[in-house]
């Protein structure tokens, strides 16, 4: 049913014609995108990833919303832009979203609402997170036709700042307040996300990486026990407890390492040579390879140094791997690509909002983090499937959203059709075209 009541009043005139508005253009939705969206969702079968660990004792004979539609509904509006559960009230009929979450437009029963999302965020213990993480490792893995020769696993950290009484928020002097400061795992290659996990808000200890990391390459190897996995991080994950895991799992690392008094005096001579050759618009960066132990680490290992001049002065920088290969291009190609890192972080923290945890048992949080991580496959899984040379492969998700996610689209169900239709003059319809064919020919 249209409405035709009087919109956007007092609007002047244009070409001395006035202007009036209405809300009578009938069953349209401002997230047309959402329908490519459904296809990535199939093909990656993202929703039972979710769903399928969460106890279930519901009498079936009752129930309007399975879990797989409330965590579609939910990973769908965060991906278009509607963290919020309580925006889930005011998409309740939206068209293109009942399609996404396999649902008639017209005739099939509305989406979820936020009481009944709240509940389902609150519903997974621990047994069933664990569980979640490991089918999101098992995501990551299927999304290879063959195992790959090598794999990038770059792990950091972030804070996520709290206004209440959650759980596992502790004040953080570098966050600026009260935070937790869960850690995220991709693969550095692809920008796949593999793990985000809740934790408090202070700097993880070296055991707890070990035991993260432990998990972590155990499920991959599960998959591709011949996989050379590289493990890429900073000064954090530096600790005797991951080296020591690492050479035992034979993984190969690149890894920040602090600076101290002692290898601040080793650096002292290469940072004055640098200071001397320094000339004003010409920065000096020398290389180094040294064996150096830490007092805490089980046996010396091969540490590269750079060092550096420029008009801010002379510094240095550390990191020790066990990777072949001369200190320049180790330091330059393969540590500083840790870099892309930060991109991803921003990508699932500020474009699809994974700081929104705002209960208070950290288990429900924890099923959050794992709802915008679903969300970021879907928005990833679009830009995978951009034409190799566009500009969309190298677009954070806020681009992907406004230009593929954030369209007009007019819903009409008939008979025995369900007939979208697109704006006629849609910027990058092509690009659209071709990211859809390719998502539609990968689906089961």
């Amino acid at each position: 049913m249209t409405k035709a009541t009087p919109f956007l009043p007092g609007l002047s005139p244009v070409a001395g014609k006035s202007l009036t508005a209405a809300q009578d253009a009938g069953n349209l939705s401002s997230n047309g995108g959402l329908i490519v969206l459904r296809e990535a969702a199939s093909r990656l079968a993202l929703a039972g990833v979710i769903a399928d660990p969460l106890p279930d004792t519901r009498n079936q004979l009752f129930v309007i919303h399975s879990y797989r539609a409330m965590v579609t509904a939910r990973m769908m509006a965060i991906a278009a832009g509607h963290e919020d559960a309580d925006d889930l009230d005011a998409l309740r009929h939206d068209p293109a979203l009942l399609i996404a979450c396999n649902r008639a437009p017209e005739s099939g029963h509305d989406i979820p609402s936020q009481p009944t999302i709240s509940r389902l965020e609150n519903l997974a213990d621990v047994t069933t997170l664990y569980r979640i993480g490991l089918r999101f490792i098992d995501l990551f893995c299927r999304g290879y036709t063959t195992p790959p020769h090598s794999i990038v696993l770059d792990i950091d950290d972030t804070d996520d700042l709290v206004h209440g009484g959650q759980q596992l928020a502790l004040f953080n002097t570098h966050a600026g307040g009260h935070c937790f400061q869960p850690i995220h795992i991709f693969e550095g290659n692809s920008g796949k996300p593999i793990l985000s996990l809740m934790r408090p808000g202070k700097r993880p200890s070296g055991a707890e990486i070990a035991r993260v990391l432990w998990h972590v390459i155990h499920r991959i190897r599960r998959h591709w026990p011949n996989v050379r996995i590289l493990i890429r991080g900073d000064s954090h994950y530096c600790a005797p407890e991951v080296l020591d895991l690492l050479r035992r799992l034979d993984c190969d690392y690149i890894l920040g390492v602090s600076i101290n008094p002692k290898l601040d005096a080793m650096a002292r001579p290469w940072r004055e040579q640098c200071a001397w050759r320094w000339w004003p618009g010409r920065p000096v960066r020398r290389f180094h390879q040294l064996t150096y132990k830490a007092g805490s680490w089980s046996r010396p290992e091969k540490v590269i140094a750079r060092v550096e001049a420029t008009e801010n002065g002379s510094d240095a920088r550390f990191v020790v791997t066990n990777l072949p290969g001369r200190a320049k291009l180790l330091y330059e190609k393969v540590y500083c690509a840790r870099g892309c890192m930060e991109n991803l972080i921003k990508d699932i923290k500020l474009y699809t909002r994974s700081d929104k945890t705002a209960c208070h048992r950290w288990e429900a949080n924890q099923f959050r983090l794992f709802l915008h991580m679903g969300a970021y496959w879907l928005l990833h899984s679009v830009r995978l499937a951009a034409p190799r040379k566009s500009r969309w492969r190298g677009a954070n998700f806020e681009t992907i959203r406004s230009v593929f996610v954030k369209i007009g689209c007019r819903v009409e169900q008939l008979r025995t059709t369900i007939k979208l239709s697109f704006p006629a003059h849609l910027p990058h319809a092509d690009d659209l075209v071709a990211i859809t064919a390719r998502l539609t020919a990968q689906g089961p």
